[in-house]
């Protein structure tokens, strides 16, 4: 039985709530009797479609009250979208491969390779691989933007529907045509020990998506993958799924070209009780990330333990290496945009080639902000022009890439700030645009204790500014 130790992250210094992660069990889905996928028909050469034999399989297991589904090692299934049900263990031995079939005709109207939806106990398991074929669902490759353009179709990996008690474990999974592992409206989860290997040049490839999910652990994750790595998110749909909630992400690794470690840019519903720890964030094109955009109210989050590099690339990526980035305002002309209140960042260390930057609106600041122990090299080892700030998504009108010069802390529009035991430092390739080692404007309430740091050119600027 696995079960999550108690939390209890106390606010400090301006921040005013706390937020316990209750003490639960994760309950293992019954294996039950075992099901070999080949007694119903598959085949396993990659060649031969297998999903009717597959989704028989399922079903069958299903029908008998649960058990496992075992596809065996040394055998390859090519497979359309199949919809895993209540009590299965769906399990890939050894070294089978799962792969995804390049037809539209064999997804129907379901969005992902593997799906459910109102299911109980769930379990996807094992040591095998999924692969979904990305390069079969792309059209052309621009020098430019570094990236593929994706086809009109292209499955996710997984759309997991209103799951409970729901476990993926051990596998792998890769060349995503779109999002990976996608959640909506999940309760008691556990994410353990998987493996992602994505193309750094497809797009919307994001590693693992908890949207409008409850009581959620991803732990020991190795990810990459071009887009957002672990992304927390309330999507816009047209039924209430509910808010996210008390979701824990512990010891795992990230490759990059957009966020590592992501709340947003989807915040249409309320999310609180989030906790990120431990983890690395490599090559992003921003370290950890709050992205607030829309009416959804945003509170209790913590980063902690974290080390980050974060570095530009080429322009259609978001994020503009940034050590950390916490933003806050309308993505439409007139849009509405929630609460960001009580933000922690304990005990980051890292090198980027642009700010830490919590930002929010002039007439709606973010509240309540620490950071405590953070320790930032800025310095520059990539190709692109720096000196700009990445504001995107932003609405029409608006510039993405702002011009600003880049101190090593910025704080913009913010209430209650609290800047502890942290440490500013530049690099050997000191830019004409590097500026302050904290630069603060129109932050109430701002106390700065124990602070390190010069300015990049002590001769000409303050180590700190203020306004």
């Amino acid at each position: 039985m696995k079960t999550r130790r108690d939390f209890l992250i106390k606010g400090t210094a301006g921040v005013t709530a706390a937020f316990l992660f209750p003490r639960r069990a994760f309950p293992r889905a019954t294996v039950g009797a075992e099901y070999d996928v080949r007694k119903f028909g598959a085949i396993g050469d990659g060649i031969v479609v297998d999903t009717g034999a597959l989704q028989r399989a399922i079903d069958t297991v299903a029908e008998r009250g649960g058990g496992r589904v075992l596809l065996p090692g040394g055998k390859r299934f090519l497979t359309g979208a199949l919809m895993l049900k209540s009590g299965v263990d769906f399990h890939l031995a050894d070294d089978a491969v799962l792969l995804a079939n390049s037809d539209p005709d064999n997804y129907g109207t379901l969005p992902g390779l593997l799906n459910c939806d109102t299911a109980h106990g769930v379990k996807i398991s094992g040591t095998g691989h999924i692969d979904g074929q990305a390069m079969k669902f792309v059209t052309t490759y621009s020098n430019t933007d570094e990236r593929w353009e994706p086809m009109k179709f292209r499955p996710r990996m997984f759309s997991l529907i209103r799951a409970t008690d729901l476990e993926v474990t051990g596998i792998s999974f890769g060349h995503s045509p779109n999002w990976g592992l996608h959640m909506l409206g999940c309760e008691r989860v556990l994410v353990d020990g998987i493996r992602i290997r994505n193309f750094l040049d497809v797009p919307n490839c994001d590693g693992i998506d908890p949207d409008r999910c409850r009581d959620v652990e991803i732990r020991n994750c190795d990810i990459v993958c071009a887009d957002d790595g672990i992304v927390v998110k309330t999507s816009q749909q047209t039924e209430d799924f509910g808010p996210t909630r008390n979701v824990v992400v512990r010891d795992c690794v990230v490759t990059t070209r957009d966020s590592g470690l992501k709340i947003g840019t989807e915040t249409f519903g309320d999310i609180s009780k989030i906790l990120f720890e431990r983890c690395k964030v490599l090559s992003g094109g921003r370290g950890p990330t709050i992205t607030h955009r829309q009416p959804g109210n945003i509170e209790d989050v913590e980063f902690r333990d974290i080390e980050v590099t974060a570095e530009h690339h080429a322009a259609r990526w978001w994020g503009w290496g940034e050590a950390i980035s916490i933003t806050a305002w309308p993505r439409v002309a007139g849009g509405k945009v929630g609460f960001l209140r009580n933000i922690r960042l304990r005990n980051i260390h890292g090198r980027a080639e642009n700010s830490v930057r919590i930002d929010g609106q002039k007439d709606q600041p973010i509240e309540d902000v620490l950071l405590d122990n953070v320790e930032i090299t800025i310095d520059r080892w990539t190709k692109y022009p720096g000196g700009r700030f990445d504001n995107r998504p932003t609405m029409a009108g608006v510039e993405g890439l702002e011009t600003h010069g880049t101190p090593v802390f910025s704080l913009r529009n913010v209430k209650n700030a609290t800047v502890k035991d942290c440490t500013a430092r530049w690099g050997d390739n000191r830019q004409e645009y590097f500026t302050n080692a904290l630069q603060a404007e129109n932050v109430q309430g701002l106390k700065i204790e124990h602070f390190t740091g010069e300015a990049a050119f002590p001769a000409t600027q303050k180590a700190t500014e203020i306004d």
